[in-house]
Order: C-alpha cells, then structure tokens, then sequence
C-alpha cells in the first residue's frame, strides 16, 4: 500500500471520529434544548442555528485535603446562600399560625382601691417628709420633752419655750400652756406622755376651724382669684402650679401678669402658660397693673374662662402707697364682675417667722384675704407660725407647700397636718440618723 493511501486512510478515520464527537455534542445538545424549549416553544431561528461546539471535559478539582479550611469564595457563597433563604417569604399560612401562637396577654382589671391607696400613701409620705424639721421642733420632736417626766412647773417651762422657739407667738403659745395646764388639773394627770396626747389635741383643734379648701362653683363667669403677697414668698411659683392643677380638673385657665414691676415675673408667667398650654395677659414692664387686669377679665369672659389667677406685685405691708394700689385693682376688676375678685389669697413664706403675722394683719386689712397659702413649710423649723395664723386671723387655709414639686402644692387638711407632725416614725427615723 502507499503512501499516500496510508495517509487518506488515517485522515478518513480521524474525520470520522471528529464528525461522531460532533454527533454525540448535538445530540446532547437538542436534550437540554428540548427542556427549554417546552418553556419557550417560541425560540428563535437564530438560536436553533447556533453551531455548538463541542464541550470539553471540565478538568477535575484536586481532593481537598480533611483538615482544609474552606476559601474565601466559598464562604462568600455560602453567606449569599443563606441570606437568599432567609429573604424568601414566609407562606401566608405559616406565619398565621405563628401569631396564632403568640398569644396577646389580656389587660388584668386595675384595682382601684390599691391604686388610691398607693397614692395616698405617696401623699402622706411627701407630707411627713416636707414636715419633718417642723416636725423634729414641734411634733414628734417633742416626746423627748415629756418622756419619762413627772408633770410640773419645770415640765410646763420646757413646752413653752419650745412652743416659742417652734414660732408659734406668743399669744397662741399662752393659750396652749393655760389649756394644758386646767386640763391636767382637772384630769389629774399624772403621765407626761398623756398630756403630750393632750397637746396634739390642742393643736388640732387650734388647726380645725382654717380647714376649709376652696371650692370653685360651677357659674357662666370667671372665677377670680387675686393672689397677693411680699416678694420671695414663692407667690408666682404658686400661681403657676395651682393653674396646672385646675386644668387638670377639666378647667379652662387664664392667667394676668398683674406684677408688671419685675420684668422676671412676667416672664416667669409666660413659661408657666406656655408649659401648661394656659393663656397669659400681659404688657410691657412698667405697665398699669390695673389695666392688665381689666383686659385680662375681658379676655376671660369672651372666651368663657372658669378660672382666672391674677398675679401682683409683692409689696411691702410698710408701703401704704403700694397697698393702695392694690385696692385699686380691686375696685376696677368690679367694674367688670360685681362679685370679682372671688378669692383675694395671701401667699405667706413659713419660714418668715412672725413676719408672716404682721403680713397677714394688713393685707387683711387692705383687701379682706379670704384664703391663704403657706408656703416652704418643708426648709424651716418654724413652722408653727400656721398654728398662729390660724389661731389670731381664722382665714381660712387653703394650701400648703411642703416641697418643689407639683405635688408638694397640697390642699390643707388639719388632720393630715397633725398626724404627720406627730408622726412617730419619723422621730425614729431622726433617731436612727443622729446615732
């Protein structure tokens, strides 16, 4: 044979078996079409007419060894992975019975008694904390004057210049030691501590007549309340906490920046209105404080206003000029509403002492005080000067102010007053903090 057939023989042989790798690469092919094409049956002829070249054998991946930690690019895809699952949506069904599982806990039903009493209780604990250095003076600071001592002259002596130094006056200290002491004849006391009971009787009953709270009538014009007072004695402070307190009753409240002197106040007015969303009237500094308040009640009636707090300037009792004034705010708010003001309230300072009496004599005598707030009971010892407003004047007491807060603006009951002033547990409590 020659050469050349050799050569044709071999060329045949190995287009054969290039055209049966072609074959065998179509045949492969047309398979994985036919599944494409029951998806798309509308492929194009483009597509159909795409030589295919045959495909090579992927080489194969060398073994990983056991202990071969995984590349970067297979964690890569393992985290897509796995992010993808979780973005898949949860079946409408199973994530109903998921809630279905998760139960809502149902409201429990709030007892009311518990909750009034925890709140008399935080009531009561402010109170015998704002009261406690009175206290310590002339509440339950006293047992250590009538422990464990026969009832005497010498004991008689000790209360009264207890009671003195306590400032209740000496009028009303007078009256208590001459009670005490027809008492004790009469009922042959022989128990110190007994007539310390008699003592706290006496007190109370100084406290009992002034126990009136103020009561605002429901009627078609503004209630008015004049508030009236030295400066310092935390009069404006008052104002703005007693609004915050008759707006939360369901009030509408109207202030008058009637102190028109300091230009701080009017300005402390304004931040107790804006805080309180509560509408103030006011001028420029210098202002006729008479006029401020003329329109303030103006305002008060047109927008139909329950209460309206005017505020004033403090003045000195010693200043007849500026107690004059205050007369006149008084005849002109009653140009406008025979009845106004309705409250004319005088805010004494506790811890001025008997200063606070000779306040409370001419403001009584200018304007007829119908009420009075006695404030910062809780940062002095003195504060039995309110057993000696009560007991000369009989104006009646309408709050007491036994802290900073809100809360500590307290309507005045004498029977709180008197057990928290003679509360034991506080004379432990000192007790307990001086050892």
């Amino acid at each position: 044979m020659s050469m050349f057939s050799l050569f044709k023989k071999k060329r045949d042989k190995k287009e054969s078996e290039e055209e049966k790798v072609q074959d065998e690469a179509v045949v492969d092919e047309q398979e994985s079409s036919d599944g494409e094409q029951q998806a798309e049956p509308e492929a194009s002829d483009e597509a159909q007419q795409t030589e295919v070249e045959p495909e090579k054998e992927p080489a194969k991946a060398p073994e990983k060894a056991p202990e071969e930690l995984p590349s970067a690019a297979e964690d890569c895809a393992q985290v897509t992975a796995e992010s993808h699952a979780q973005q898949q949506p949860v079946p409408e069904e199973s994530a109903t019975e998921e809630l279905k599982e998760v139960e809502t806990p149902k409201a429990e039903p709030v007892d009311t008694k518990t909750q009034e009493k925890g709140q008399k209780k935080g009531f009561w604990a402010r109170l015998t904390q704002g009261l406690r250095k009175t206290s310590g003076s002339i509440g339950s600071g006293l047992i250590g004057v009538f422990r464990g001592k026969k009832i005497d002259d010498d004991l008689f002596e000790e209360l009264e210049t207890q009671l003195l130094m306590a400032d209740l006056g000496v009028a009303t200290t007078t009256k208590i030691i001459d009670n005490l002491t027809q008492q004790a004849d009469r009922k042959q006391l022989k128990d110190a501590e007994a007539l310390y009971e008699l003592l706290q009787e006496q007190l109370a009953d100084i406290l009992k007549p002034v126990d009136k709270p103020l009561e605002i009538p429901n009627s078609d014009s503004p209630y008015v309340i004049l508030m009236t007072g030295v400066n310092g004695v935390g009069k404006t402070t008052t104002i703005g906490k007693l609004a915050k307190q008759f707006k939360a009753e369901g009030k509408s409240v109207m202030l008058a920046a009637g102190d028109t002197f300091r230009a701080a106040a009017v300005e402390q007015l304004e931040v107790w209105g804006e805080r309180n969303n509560i509408p103030v009237i006011a001028q420029h500094t210098g202002a006729d404080s008479a006029s401020v308040l003329y329109d303030a009640l103006e305002a008060a009636k047109a927008r139909g206003t329950d209460v309206l707090i005017a505020d004033t300037a403090g003045r000195l009792q010693n200043k007849a000029n500026l107690m004059e004034e205050l007369k006149k705010l008084v005849r002109v708010m009653k140009k406008l509403d025979p009845e106004a003001p309705h409250e004319v309230m005088l805010t004494l300072d506790a811890g001025t002492g008997q200063n606070a009496i000779s306040q409370a004599k001419l403001f009584t005598e200018a304007v007829g005080v119908s009420g009075i707030v006695m404030t910062k009971l809780d940062g002095t010892a003195k504060g039995g000067v309110i057993f000696a407003v009560a007991d000369q004047f009989a104006i009646p007491i309408r709050y007491i102010g036994v802290g900073e807060s809100l809360e500590d603006l307290r309507p005045f009951v004498a029977k709180d007053f008197i057990a928290a002033l003679f509360d034991r547990n506080v004379e432990a409590s000192e007790t307990t903090t001086a050892n």
